[in-house]
């Protein structure tokens, strides 16, 4: 396992086990998680799939610009890839003032059809010259220049590109109108349901509910069968549900949200509005969550628990280890239950087992 970013400014996670590796969320722009991955000797090349969480921009920013980048597939639920659809695709709007305009137009064609000839209404309507063709010439049913702009926007920093030049393969996509004109393009889609295993090379990978405000939340435990070795991903959770509890037994690294501190959260600069999401039951787990989770629930089994997704408005680094750390007591040893902090500005140093 290896942290790219965790935190509400990004996330990804690698996990590779063999000739096999994936990426968890593309929560960093396409040129930045490349940058990431060979800082710690991953190859971005590499990457046999990309999975998803769930939708929120902190998990899917560079996600197109990527997967079309190394024409790998992305794996979802069928909800998320449709909620993430509609998040991509660009809404055409018209303003007050136009819609007044577009009426007025109306107006004055029903004004000159009325007032001519029968026989010369009708020419311009075979004719196409009419005013009903030039108004359908004037106003168009889309916007093509703002899904171009979409498009440019599409992997969260306004960088539309992950190199500096695509390659000639994706300047065919483009050219093809599958990239500037559709920001949902993906080379491939692979659904899975949570509760259904399902397999990628030499990876079983067991999906499960999370209690998140997203279209269909997940979590995701990796069974490497040839190295009998099991990593966890449980992060954007509100509360830590039976579910949960039983999928994450017998996990061997284990990546867990502790978002936040209770006191620094009331007491910080989120609107009430915010704090009452964050903490609510389809919110973020909170340090003494966490912390309750490891001391009643976690089997203990475990060589390295990685705190994640930690608040950096609403939480302080020695404030989650140490909830973790008075939580996991006397079974912490040089050789089981390590706790490290994933970061977001930095990657973690591969957890190799």
């Amino acid at each position: 396992m290896t942290v790219l970013a965790s935190g509400s400014k990004g996330n990804a996670t690698v996990i590779a086990a063999g000739s096999t590796s994936v990426l968890v969320d593309a929560g960093l722009s396409c040129r930045e998680l490349m940058r990431r991955m060979a800082a710690v000797g991953e190859d971005a090349e590499q990457l046999d799939a990309i999975l998803i969480t769930h939708e929120h921009l902190d998990h899917v920013a560079g996600l197109s610009v990527l997967a079309r980048r190394l024409k790998i597939p992305v794996f979802f639920t069928e909800p998320t890839h449709r909620a993430w659809t509609r998040m991509v695709m660009p809404r055409t709007t018209m303003s007050y003032a136009k819609w007044l305009e577009m009426m007025a137009r109306e107006k004055e064609q029903r004004a000159v059809e009325a007032a001519a000839p029968a026989h010369t209404l009708a020419g311009k309507r075979l004719g196409g010259t009419g005013v009903v063709a030039q108004l359908e010439q004037q106003i168009p049913v889309g916007n093509g220049s703002q899904k171009s702009k979409s498009k440019s926007n599409s992997n969260g920093n306004g960088n539309g590109e992950c190199s500096g030049e695509l390659d000639e393969e994706e300047d065919l996509v483009e050219a093809s109108g599958k990239g500037k004109s559709d920001p949902s393009y993906l080379p491939a889609v692979e659904y899975f349901r949570a509760g259904q295993g399902f397999s990628i090379g030499e990876i079983e990978v067991s999906p499960f509910t999370i209690p998140h405000d997203a279209a269909d939340p997940c979590g995701f435990v990796f069974h490497a069968r040839t190295e009998s070795v099991r990593m966890a991903i449980a992060t954007d959770l509100g509360y830590v549900p039976p579910n949960v509890k039983m999928a994450l037994r017998g996990v061997d690294v284990l990546l867990l949200e502790s978002n936040h501190d209770l006191e620094m959260l009331k007491d910080g600069p989120y609107p009430w509005s915010v704090k009452q999401r964050v903490l609510s039951r389809v919110g973020h787990l909170s340090n003494a969550a966490a912390a309750e989770f490891l001391m009643k629930d976690y089997d203990g089994g475990a060589h390295t628990i990685v705190l994640g997704h930690l608040s950096e408005s609403n939480n302080l680094p020695e404030l989650a280890r140490l909830a973790a750390e008075e939580a996991i007591g006397g079974r912490m040893s040089l050789l089981g239950n390590r706790v490290v902090l994933a970061q977001q500005g930095t990657p973690l140093e591969p957890i190799c087992l």
